[in-house]
């Protein structure tokens, strides 16, 4: 035991010297002008909006560098590298990272998006980066008032989306053995707003030809695809529409503001619903639905590129052919 004991001290050092020896390696090789490993530093300056209602102090700009080498390329990565390295008080709304809750919602260069899937160095129309200056600037959603820092009171925004009931309204009960209510592609296409009967028909028809399957199979196949893509899409409810519409701002106790219409129009579009009627009655207020002026900032800036604009037009053509 005694001679184990002494051979694990005398291994011990020898590891070491082998460690030493490998880290002064890498020190002589980058002293010696190796610049295999070492990437030049591109630092990018965020602009963050700061506000605590605990210090009696006036809203206030800070500036904070991150290398983009050790960063990931959105801005939500660069927001949670600040809040992890450099600045722990540093508040803000996230959660999924994917596009679908809506939680990092803000302003980012003057432009209301979603901090998950807004670039840090923007991509140009050839695909490339395009150059985004040294300094980006991020401030919580316009017109509304503010928690702490990059977090708005959703609170008046989220009364309003309950208002509208979202959620499937029927007559009757499904009949004994019936797992879900049904209904035809075609009404199913209505609700599908980024997505089209004809492109339904054709990328039927592609997968068809190319992987030699029956038409009815590969259209089974894309409506169930396209269905979970649409469900995605309407899923989200962020109030990046509606907090960069004017008519929002002036009269956001009363306008129910793009981001609720278009939920609302929704289920008025649902064939499975029953009481289209009774919600568009609901909706026939001149401060509800016309505060609407066509402004059209809610289609621009809709982060899942969506049409809130036309599904507030169909509301009230509808309402116009009764």
């Amino acid at each position: 035991m005694l001679g184990l004991t002494a051979l694990r001290h005398a291994v011990r050092p020898s590891t070491s010297i082998r460690a030493l020896s490998t880290e002064s390696l890498k020190v002589t090789n980058v002293r010696g002008g190796s610049s295999a490993n070492v990437k030049e530093e591109r630092i990018k300056y965020f602009k963050i909006y700061r506000w605590d209602p605990d210090h009696r102090q006036k809203p206030y700009l800070s500036t904070y560098p991150v290398d983009l080498n050790n960063c990931g390329p959105m801005v939500l990565d660069a927001l949670i590298k600040i809040k992890s390295e450099q600045d722990p008080t540093l508040t803000f709304r996230r959660s999924c990272r994917e596009g679908i809750c809506g939680s990092c919602a803000m302003n980012i260069n003057g432009r209301n998006t979603l901090a998950c899937l807004c670039y840090i160095e923007p991509k140009g129309e050839d695909g490339k980066k395009a150059s985004g200056g040294d300094v980006m600037k991020i401030y919580p959603l316009p017109h509304m008032y503010v928690v702490k820092d990059l977090v708005p009171d959703m609170g008046n925004f989220y009364e309003q989306y309950r208002s509208i009931e979202p959620w499937l309204q029927t007559k009757e009960g499904k009949a004994e053995g019936q797992a879900e209510f049904l209904q035809t592609r075609e009404d199913r296409a209505k609700l599908d707003g980024m997505v089209s009967l004809l492109c339904l028909q054709i990328t039927s028809l592609a997968m068809s030809a190319c992987l030699d399957l029956p038409l009815d199979v590969c259209l089974t196949q894309t409506t169930r695809t396209l269905t979970i893509f649409s469900l995605v899409l309407h899923r989200i409810v962020c109030a990046c529409c509606s907090t960069a519409c004017p008519s929002y701002w002036w009269n956001a106790d009363k306008y129910l503001g793009p981001a609720v219409l278009m939920q609302a129009y929704r289920w008025i579009e649902d064939s499975r619903d029953d009481y289209a009627d009774k919600r568009l009655a609901e909706l026939d207020d001149a401060f509800k639905l016309y505060r609407c002026h066509t402004i059209m900032n809610c289609t621009k800036v809709c982060p899942k590129h969506l049409n809130p604009g036309k599904a507030i037009g169909n509301i009230k053509k509808k309402l116009a052919e009764k």
